[in-house]
């Protein structure tokens, strides 16, 4: 059943449903990474700073913020019913886990120091939600977010490390259902289209409430990493891919198929345990609320 305020896409609500695979499947955030996102968004070592996470899942990233020393005081929002409960579950300290989705958050005006949205900003990048962030922001707060990307889910502009993987992304392209998620880049659009063509736009914009609300160019940064898995610990990790996921008879035994045969290759590297280097990168971006 899904939350009373939940509008997520089915390829969401379906495709996450399995919250326990999808929690202890999914990877955790380099602390390298971590560290600098946090640097950026002007929150650490900024003790009792107050965050908003957008969509926080399972708590991939929320547990990162719990167990940071300064204490930070969370309001995970999440509007998926299995993985809301699987994060509740957790008891988390400082950490408040809220029904709610990014366009509309029980969260008073100007409330938070930042506003974070780990693995999933790409589900919800509208200017309805960029409206919201800016209200539940203090002014001078920061926007940001974060996603693990792994080499088979990176961006077409992307090299992949191996052939190996870049066929496995090949492949998880084909699979495209009418919704952009990270490796699509459609989400950066929304932060373009805050600036006005015109000077005459900028008067309009100015009247209808439309001037933008946080600041360009973007931040970015990135951390690259390897890990190693065994075959069946890559293959549940790429069923946490939500149109993997959903693939269902002849679909999925040709999936299946197919991953079989790519990781026979000549370049899958392997280590003394058969487990396979999997190779992938964390990416986040940052933006001032004005």
């Amino acid at each position: 059943m899904a939350s009373q305020t939940s509008s997520l896409p089915a390829q969401a609500e379906e495709g996450f449903k399995d919250a326990a695979s999808y929690d202890a499947y999914r990877p955790s955030y380099p602390p390298e990474a971590v560290e600098k996102f946090l640097t950026n968004l002007k929150v650490a070592q900024q003790f009792d700073a107050k965050i908003v996470e957008l969509a926080s899942g399972t708590g991939k990233f929320t547990e990162l913020l719990a167990q940071r020393p300064e204490r930070f005081l969370v309001k995970a929002i999440e509007p998926h019913q299995s993985m809301r409960e699987k994060l509740v579950q957790k008891d988390l300290p400082g950490v408040e886990v809220v029904d709610g989705k990014a366009e509309k958050m029980p969260i008073a005006d100007e409330w938070g120091d930042a506003c974070i949205a780990a693995q999933s900003f790409h589900w919800f990048a509208t200017p309805e939600a960029l409206k919201e962030i800016q209200r539940v922001l203090r002014p001078g707060a920061v926007f940001g977010a974060i996603w693990n990307a792994e080499d088979y889910n990176k961006p077409k502009s992307w090299p992949a490390t191996t052939k190996w993987e870049q066929k496995l992304n090949d492949f998880v392209y084909s699979l495209y259902d009418g919704i952009p998620r990270f490796r699509h880049l459609k989400w950066k659009e929304v932060f373009d289209q805050q600036l006005p063509a015109t000077p005459l736009q900028v008067i309009k914009d100015t009247f209808t409430d439309r001037l933008p609300r946080f600041s360009l160019p973007l931040g970015e940064d990135s951390v690259k990493w390897t890990v190693w898995l065994s075959e069946e610990a890559l293959s549940l990790r790429l069923n946490t891919l939500s149109q993997i996921a959903l693939l269902k008879g002849d679909k999925r035994e040709a999936y299946l198929k197919l991953l079989k045969e790519i990781l026979q290759g000549d370049d899958v590297e392997r280590n003394e345990n058969g487990e396979i280097a999997v190779h992938g990168i964390t990416y986040f971006i940052w933006t001032d609320r004005i």
